[in-house]
């Protein structure tokens, strides 16, 4: 029998993707493209039925590109886990969420990881794609395949590679993203590489999946603790009577030793709130302080209260209270757009303000309805003219190209810019 990576080499590899979320389903549609029989599997029956029903759910990927691939039989989706009897790979893109006392969330994986020890079987590739701490594929993944003495790299394939996908970005995308691969063995690197060289047009093979697993960590601490800085540069501009984007504008003319950051209302979606913090949380069990990932969420996550604050301050100019002032907040996804509101800074501050007895509406064209922590769902007011005079406060969250910022300046009353798009403007 020829060897797993011959197969894949030759394309003649059955693969099943576990969880169609934003990493799952654009994974899924590329290895389609690339022409593996691709299966999706997720615990959401609606996910399922809308992509065997020929519909996207993800804004990244046209209903025209699922029902391509499955009117050629090359994509397909499914609860039922015991398809892994059939494939030969598998890829796990489940959530890594973080729970209330801010400790990773690892029980998505170990769900997944507990089916596919269910229809395991020789020769056959795992790859994890989630987010998680170093450590987490040696530690989650291999023990459960390890059975009956079957060794990675002989009998079975193991290997981690952080997912790279930045929503609404039409110029990275899946394909054209370097992959980083790390497996356990030379031969799980291999295997991994030849699989992911249908989705993905270069791959990074790194020594081990520990070593793959911090590149991620890397990759969104840096980002998350330079914007935690910027956003502290931010509140002493504030507090000076500064204008910090002039400064920003005007320090990123230097052509060395400085990359501009930008300032805002927080941290959202699922990567930079809480990607550091898993690292945070494997020192601390390691008896180590992680003091400036520490120090950059403690910043970041101040930033909701911050624009509460200034609202306040806006309506107080006006000599009208918080409570009972009608606000109006331009955006509530986690950033331009895309539809996706996870961990969005919009939510905090849409909380905070209506525990100080503001009246809040949202506008936001890519989010029709928006549920709250508390289970209640706000519905996305329209933009009218009547709208945006009538409030009280409008303050932009969320710059999508869509909103008409002249407009919006001319018709509100007072304004509380978090993102400089409206500098132009007034």
């Amino acid at each position: 029998m020829n060897s797993l990576k011959d197969r894949i080499e030759a394309g003649d590899v059955r693969l099943a993707v576990i969880g169609m979320g934003y990493v799952g389903l654009p994974l899924a549609i590329e290895f389609a493209r690339g022409g593996i029989d691709t299966t999706g599997i997720d615990v959401s029956a609606e996910k399922v039925s809308q992509i065997n029903a020929e519909r996207s759910y993800i804004g990244d990927v046209p209903d025209s590109d699922v029902a391509e691939f499955v009117e050629a039989g090359v994509l397909r989706a499914t609860t039922d886990f015991s398809v892994l009897t059939d494939a030969d790979c598998a890829i796990i893109c489940v959530p890594t969420p973080l729970s209330k006392t801010k400790d990773p969330d690892i029980s998505y994986i170990v769900a997944a990881c507990d089916e596919i020890a269910k229809y395991a079987h020789p020769n056959m590739l795992v790859v994890l794609e989630s987010t998680t701490y170093p450590g987490s594929t040696e530690e989650l993944i291999l023990p459960r395949l390890k059975v009956d003495g079957a060794e990675a790299g002989r009998e079975f394939f193991l290997a981690f590679s952080p997912e790279r996908v930045d929503p609404g970005n039409e110029t990275w995308t899946v394909r054209n993203t370097p992959k980083v691969i790390g497996g356990m063995t030379p031969a799980c690197i291999e295997a991994a590489a030849a699989l992911y060289g249908y989705a993905v047009e270069t791959v990074v093979p790194v020594s081990s999946p520990a070593v793959a697993e911090m590149v991620k960590l890397l990759e969104n601490t840096y980002r998350a603790v330079n914007i935690g800085l910027v956003n502290e540069i931010a509140l002493i501009c504030d507090r000076l009577g500064l204008d910090v984007w002039e400064i920003i504008e005007a320090a990123g003319t230097k052509p060395f030793g400085f990359m501009p950051f930008q300032p805002g209302p927080g941290l959202g979606g699922h990567c930079l709130p809480i990607d550091p913090l898993y690292l945070s949380w494997k020192m601390r069990g390691m008896n180590y302080e992680t003091r400036f990932i520490d120090l950059a969420d403690k910043i970041n996550t101040s930033m909701p209260q911050h624009v509460v604050q200034k609202v306040q301050d806006a309506l107080n100019e006006q000599g009208k209270a918080t409570k009972g002032a009608r606000v109006l907040i331009l955006g509530v996804a986690y950033k331009a757009d895309v539809s996706d509101v996870r961990e969005s800074p919009a939510l905090y501050i849409i909380d905070g303000l209506r525990r100080k007895g503001a009246k809040v509406v949202y506008n936001d064209p890519h989010v029709a309805q928006l549920r709250l922590e508390s289970g209640e769902e706000l519905s996305s007011v329209e933009l009218t003219d009547t709208e945006l005079q009538e409030a009280d406060c409008a303050v932009v969250v969320t710059a999508h190209s869509a909103y008409e910022w002249e407009r919006i300046a001319y018709k509100c009353t007072q304004i509380v810019d978090t993102r400089n798009v409206l500098g132009s403007c007034v």
